[in-house]
C-alpha cells in the first residue's frame, strides 16, 4: 500500500509571505543601505564558514537577544548617505516588508479543511509574526527561538512532526530553500522547494492523494 499525507509543514518567510530577496531589497532602500555592502557583510553567516560560531544560528535558536545581534549588525552595515544606522527595531524594519501572500494562507487553509494537519515551521530572528493569520490557518506553530532549535536540524523537523502527532512519513514540507526541504525529505516526509504559489498547489493535491499502489 502506498502512503497517504495527512500532515502538511510550511515555512513562513519566502512561502507565506513575499519573496525573500525582494522583501530584504525593499528593507535596503527604506533604509538606505549599500545592497553591495549587505550581501558582503551577511555571506560569512550563510556559506558555512563560520560553523558552530556563527550568530545567526545562535539568534535563530533564541540563544542571544535580539538586541544585542541588532546593535552588532548595525555596526557592520553601511548606509549609502554615510549617517550612522540605529539598531533599534532594526530586525523590526528589516521584517517590516514582508508580506502575506494571501492564495498561500487559502490553500493551507483549505487542506486543513480537508482533514490535514497543518503546521508552521519558522527560523525566527526575534522578528514579529502575523498570528492574526494563523489561528485559521494552522493546528501548530513552531517557532525556532521558541523551542531552541533551528532548521535544518533535523531534530526540529521531528519536534514539529511529534507536535502534529504525525510521523515524518506521514508529512508533506514546504520550503523556499532547499537545504531544508533536503533535510526532510531525508527524514521520510514528501519535500516541495517552493518557487510560486501554484505549483505549490499542485504539488500538494498530489501528495495529499493516496499514493499509488
Amino acid at each position: 500500500m502506498g502512503t497517504t499525507r495527512r500532515g502538511v509543514i510550511c515555512d513562513w518567510a519566502g512561502v507565506l509571505t513575499s519573496p525573500l530577496a525582494d522583501s530584504i531589497r525593499a528593507w535596503l532602500h527604506e533604509d538606505r543601505l549599500d545592497p553591495d555592502h549587505y550581501h558582503e557583510v551577511m555571506r560569512p553567516y550563510f556559506d558555512g564558514s563560520l560553523a558552530d560560531a556563527n550568530p545567526v544560528h545562535a539568534l535563530e535558536r533564541g540563544e542571544i537577544e535580539t538586541g544585542a545581534f541588532e546593535r552588532d549588525l548595525a555596526l557592520l552595515l553601511r548606509r549609502t548617505d554615510g549617517r550612522p544606522i540605529s539598531s533599534e527595531g532594526l530586525i523590526q524594519r528589516m521584517f517590516a516588508r514582508f508580506h502575506p501572500v494571501h492564495d498561500m494562507y487559502e490553500a493551507l487553509r483549505t487542506v486543513r479543511h480537508g482533514g490535514s494537519s497543518t503546521a508552521l515551521l519558522s527560523n525566527s530572528w526575534g522578528n514579529g509574526y502575523p498570528r492574526s493569520h494563523f489561528d485559521t490557518t494552522f493546528d501548530e506553530v513552531v517557532i525556532s527561538g521558541e523551542v531552541g532549535m533551528r532548521k535544518p536540524e533535523e531534530r526540529i523537523y521531528l519536534h514539529t512532526c511529534e507536535r502534529l502527532g504525525l510521523r515524518p512519513q506521514d508529512c508533506v514540507f514546504i520550503d523556499d530553500l532547499e537545504r531544508n526541504v533536503r533535510t526532510a525529505e531525508g527524514l521520510g516526509m514528501a519535500g516541495i522547494l517552493h518557487t510560486d504559489t501554484a505549483s505549490t498547489r499542485q504539488s500538494l493535491d498530489l501528495f495529499l492523494a493516496a499514493d499509488p499502489v
